[in-house]
């Protein structure tokens, strides 16, 4: 679909076909690619900023910061479109962003100014902070389009410009007076000059006077009183020169009293200045002193408890420590034993399995050894009878004491008992005896004749007959 931004917008275009995004104004819009607009026009924003200025004193600065993208650079509007469009520029987002740049810049700058390098400079204050903050805005594509710094205002508890004001409205009403005194100094030494100028004027005038008067006088008697005249005009000439050397001093009085008069109010204008400018310095001294003394006495306290509480902590910390390093290492020794007593059972029982093992193993080699010795041995016995399974098998018997384990169990079963005696014999002694008496068949075969007679006993004594496999007893056996 095709989609148009009116002419405070712009289309954000991101998806399918497109690496990064897409700033554009109009644009088709394909399926795969999602699209968003975002608007462009700039922000008021009004807060308060607190700094403190470089002798750590603090106020509060008004401003009214006119932000908004740069739309006329590509690279600040897409940093704009990825990292503030996404969020309302009305949102507190936004403005707590915009008001922390403004605040951390301002505060920073505040810190390295006094405060009357602040009041003073407030243009070349503004700049500063407009050209920091521009400079942090810069990186998410945000332009100050006008900034607004208002007077500074005192913080409750520390009225600086208030005491500034009292200060400039007592200097002025000093001043005042001073011109009054001027003034006043100025009229009075006026008034002087002129009445010393006419006294002055008068004497000269009255001198002129006299001598016309008396020139006049003295033309129609020249002749007779040339003298006294010449007399009188110098009498004239002397009081003239009287007069005027009384209007210089008088002037010179005047002039010298002026200077005593200015003298006089400057000294005591100057005293009144200097006694207030020091009483003024000795009040700011003692309550430097005193805010210096409480400072001291918070200080020494806070450090005190603090010293004590961390003293205080870092004991119980180091008791715990201790105490836990203390049971930890009991309980490494206890599974040590334990993994050491586990271990020390461990290799016995394996000891014992193993000598067990040993035993058995031996045991079955003995056994085996046996049976291949008693194998060999019934080999030979076979092949020296013959082959003959039964006459072996009779040897056996014999060789294993069964007849006479029959001979003690019958004998253990009559005994008390008067039984019947039958001797037999098979006359084969002698025979064997010189047939060879020393050949082991004959000797067994002469066991073997015992055999029927025994047998015969047993029957007659218990009733018991012999396996088929020995024989069977007839009744005419032969005594």
């Amino acid at each position: 679909m095709y989609r148009v931004a009116s002419a405070s917008e712009y289309l954000v275009i991101t998806g399918l076909g497109i690496a990064d995004i897409n700033i554009t104004k109009k644009a088709w819009v394909l399926p795969g690619q999602s699209w968003t607009k975002f608007d462009v026009s700039p922000v008021n924003y009004t807060f308060e900023v607190q700094a403190m200025s470089a002798e750590k004193l603090p106020f509060l600065l008004p401003a009214v910061f006119t932000v908004g993208p740069r739309v006329d650079d590509e690279a600040s509007l897409m940093k704009y479109a990825k990292l503030i469009s996404p969020h309302d520029k009305f949102s507190n987002h936004v403005q707590d962003l915009v008001q922390g740049i403004i605040e951390g810049e301002t505060r920073v700058l505040a810190a390295s100014m006094t405060m009357e390098e602040i009041f003073k400079g407030t243009k070349e204050f503004k700049q500063e902070v407009f050209e920091k903050v521009q400079l942090e805005l810069n990186q998410f594509g945000l332009l100050i389009y006008n900034a607004n710094v208002k007077q500074l205002v005192d913080v409750q508890g520390h009225e600086y410009f208030s005491y500034l004001g009292q200060k400039t409205q007592m200097e002025a009403a000093n001043q005042a007076k001073i011109d009054v005194a001027e003034a006043r100094m100025k009229g009075e030494i006026g008034a002087k000059l002129r009445l010393g100028q006419t006294l002055q004027n008068a004497a000269k005038i009255d001198a002129e006077t006299r001598i016309i008067s008396t020139q006049r006088e003295g033309e129609g008697k020249k002749e007779e009183i040339k003298v006294k005249t010449e007399v009188k005009v110098y009498e004239n000439h002397r009081e003239a020169e009287v007069a005027e050397a009384n209007a210089v001093l008088a002037k010179k009085k005047a002039g010298w009293a002026k200077e005593a008069q200015v003298a006089e109010v400057e000294a005591e204008k100057a005293v009144a200045l200097r006694d207030a400018e020091l009483q003024k310095e000795v009040e700011r001294m003692n309550a430097l002193a005193m805010t210096e003394k409480l400072k001291a006495e918070f200080l020494s306290k806070a450090s005190v408890e603090y010293e004590t509480k961390v003293q205080e902590a870092n004991w119980g910390l180091y008791k715990k420590q201790k105490e836990a390093e203390a049971f930890l290492y009991e309980k490494e020794k206890e599974a040590a034993a334990e993994k050491a007593t586990a271990e020390a059972d461990f290799y016995r029982r394996k000891q014992i399995i193993d000598g067990d093992l040993y035993a058995k193993l031996k045991e079955a080699e003995g056994l085996k050894a046996l049976a291949e010795a008693q194998g060999t041995y019934l080999q030979t016995l076979l092949e020296a009878l013959g082959g003959n399974y039964g006459a072996l098998r009779d040897y056996l018997m014999i060789s294993g004491g069964m007849f006479q384990e029959l001979a003690k169990i019958n004998g253990e079963a009559i005994r008390g008992l008067q039984p019947k005696i039958s001797i037999w014999t098979n006359g084969g002694s002698h025979e064997a005896t010189s047939e060879g008496g020393g050949s082991a068949l004959k000797e067994v075969a002469g066991i073997y004749r015992t055999l029927p007679p025994l047998f015969n006993t047993v029957h007659e004594q218990t009733g018991m007959m012999p396996p088929t496999w020995m024989g069977t007893i007839t009744n005419d056996s032969s005594k």
